[in-house]
C-alpha cells in the first residue's frame, strides 16, 4: 500500500445554497470516473448549466447534509449525504441512518486525508442526527473507491446485481 501524500491542512465546512456550482464544477472528478466505466449509465460531459440546478436541488432538501473541502483555502472535495427516518413495520424495525450519496476529491487530492476528512463530516453529522448508521454504495469497478471506504470502516451489506436484456 502506498503512504499518504502529505497536504496543508484540510478545512471541513457546511456547504450552502450558494455552492451549488461550486459542487457541479467538484462533481466532475468523480463523475468522469463513472462515465468512463458505465457509459450506458452516465452521460459523458454533463453540461455545467444543466448540474448547477441539480445541486440546488439537493441543497434545498431538509434532510441533506454538504459538507465542502478545502485544503490551502481551495475547495478540493465535497460530500453530500440524506438522512432517512424509516418508521418500523410488521418486517423491519424502525430506524435512522445516514446515506453518503457522493463523495468526490480532486485529483491532485486523493490519499491526502481529504476523504477521511469528509467521510468524517457525514459521519458526525449522522451522529448528531440521531443515525445509528452511515450507508453508501459503490459501483463494482470502481475499486479504489470500494478499499477507501473499506479502510474507513465500511463493511459490505449487501450485493446488487444486474443483467443486460
Amino acid at each position: 500500500m502506498t503512504s499518504p501524500r502529505s497536504a496543508p491542512s484540510i478545512e471541513i465546512r457546511p456547504a450552502s445554497p450558494g455552492d451549488a456550482a461550486l459542487l457541479a464544477e467538484l462533481n466532475g472528478y468523480v463523475h468522469s470516473v463513472h462515465a468512463l466505466n458505465r457509459p450506458d449509465v452516465f452521460r459523458a460531459e454533463p453540461a455545467h448549466d444543466e448540474l448547477v440546478p441539480i445541486f440546488e436541488a439537493h441543497l434545498a432538501r431538509e434532510d441533506l447534509r454538504a459538507f465542502i473541502a478545502q485544503s490551502s483555502g481551495r475547495p478540493v472535495g465535497y460530500a453530500l449525504a440524506i438522512v432517512v427516518d424509516r418508521p418500523g413495520d410488521a418486517l423491519m424495525r424502525p430506524r435512522t441512518f445516514i446515506v453518503l450519496e457522493h463523495l468526490a476529491v480532486a485529483s491532485a487530492a486523493v490519499r491526502t486525508g481529504v476523504g477521511a476528512a469528509l467521510v468524517d463530516a457525514v459521519r458526525a453529522a449522522g451522529r448528531a442526527m440521531g443515525c445509528s448508521r452511515m450507508v453508501t454504495e459503490v459501483w463494482d469497478f470502481n475499486k479504489e473507491a470500494l478499499a477507501f471506504y473499506e479502510a474507513a470502516g465500511f463493511a459490505p451489506m449487501r450485493h446488487g446485481l444486474e443483467q443486460s436484456l
